[in-house]
Parts: structure tokens; sequence; C-alpha cells
């Protein structure tokens, strides 16, 4: 019996479109799936303990080599919604800002636009545990990521979209995560792998009634915050942010 290719996915909202088209023949029979959040799975994929992983693309600065696999990211072409700098007071109030611990890129993407683009300079805490949450308040903000920032955005006045202001500093869209491995996957299986991403994003009716009703509207996470294709200028974008991480020993 083949080996199955030990895939890493991280456990967030926004790659249950990914995720769906996974879940039937004919990839379903040739992959273990592997749920983490976004730090975790790049230690994974860093240890060999997964052979590929939708994993922040940041980690790529740490391996000896790597391929980035397929037609698909986690990407945004303007606002994400999901990766954001909250606070109660504008940016040049802000006098410190806590740092989400799940992932390498939206921190070194936080770092680059603090110092680059805002041209601010408050202290930075990396947080540790989902406590720095209740931290946020008054001259203290927080970076916060993934479904927990779509949970936020009620409670605070000013919001600072990552992807967003990426998109106004540089012109070009984010990609926060990606398909990447550390060998070359096997082309037939790349074929069959991006199939199945294109049919969870080809069936957003169903993937979305899989999920409870809550905290934002789906339909437009997926639809227009969020944009999955990995395209000519996705690329480009991804290549100008490995460039800045490459120069960041920050990261």
């Amino acid at each position: 019996m083949e080996e199955k290719i030990r895939v890493g996915i991280i456990n967030y909202l926004n790659t249950r479109p990914l995720l769906y088209g996974l879940q039937f023949p004919p990839i379903r029979e040739k992959i273990e799936l592997i749920e983490d959040v976004p730090a975790k799975l790049a230690e994974l994929l860093l240890s060999g303990r997964i052979d590929v992983g939708l994993v922040p693309v940041a980690i790529t600065q740490k391996l000896p080599q790597f391929y980035i696999n397929g037609n698909y990211c986690i990407g945004a072409i303007g606002d994400v919604a999901s990766v954001c700098v909250f606070s109660q007071v504008p940016l040049e109030q802000v006098e410190r800002i806590y740092l989400d611990y799940q992932s390498r890129s939206s921190v070194a993407l936080c770092k680059w636009l603090i110092e680059n683009h805002w041209k601010i300079r408050p202290e930075l805490i990396d947080a540790h545990n989902e406590s720095y949450l209740d931290a946020i308040n008054g001259t203290t903000a927080g970076l916060v990521i993934g479904d927990r920032a779509l949970q936020q955005r009620p409670r605070f006045e000013y919001i600072y979209d990552l992807a967003g202001e990426w998109k106004n500093a540089t012109g070009l869209p984010f990609v926060f995560a990606a398909w990447v491995s550390t060998r070359q996957l096997p082309g037939d299986f790349i074929r069959e792998f991006d199939q199945a991403n294109a049919y969870g994003l080809n069936h957003l009716d169903d993937v979305i009634a899989r999920i409870p009703e809550g905290i934002y509207d789906l339909k437009k996470y997926y639809s227009q915050d969020l944009s999955y294709t990995l395209d000519a200028e996705k690329r480009k974008g991804l290549e100008q942010f490995l460039k800045i991480v490459a120069a960041s020993s920050g990261v």
C-alpha cells in the first residue's frame, strides 16, 4: 500500500474551503490530515513530521530548501478582516502592541508596517497565550489573527487590517500561507491536490452550511475578504515579503 502524504492544515475558518475538497476521493485516500495553529504546523514541517503544510510563508526562510505547491493559498487583495491590530485609540497614540503567538508571518508583517508604513515606535510584546486579549485596552493595542480576530471586530473602534495596509504600502496583494513542502512532491499528486482545493472553492455554500452561524458573514469572508488563487500578482507580493523577512533578524 502506498504511503500517505501527511498534510498539515491550519484549523481556522479561513482554510475551510480548501479543507472541504480534501475530504473526498480520490485525494482523501492519499493523504493524512493533521490540524494545528500556523506556528505549530511550521514546527511540524521543520521537523519533518508533515510532508506539506498550509503554513505561514515566513517559515520558508528557516527551511534549507522549500517548494510552494499548487495554485492556491490564503491570501488577500485588500482588507482580509481576520489579521488586524485592534485598539481603543488611534495608532499614533498607541504605546504598546501585543503580538499574536500563532503566526510568524503576521508578526513579521506587523513589525514591517510599524517601522516602514505607520512609522510609530510602540513597545512590542510577544504574547504567549490567550490572556493577552484581555490586555488590549487604553493605549495598549494587539495583533490578533484568525477566528479570534473576527470575534474581536465588534469590540474596538480602531481596526488596522494588515493585508489592506500592506496593499496601501506596496500596491501588491498579500499571501499569508501557502502549501509548502521541503521536498518535491509528485506532479500527479499536486494536480489532484489542486483539483481538491478548487472543489471547495466552487462549493462555498456547502462549506458554509457545515459551519455554525455566528461571528461573521462567511459568504463575504470567503468570496471578498479572502482571495485563494496564487496568481502572478500574489506571487510578486509573496516574493517581496520574503525578501523583507530574509533581511529581518526579528523573525
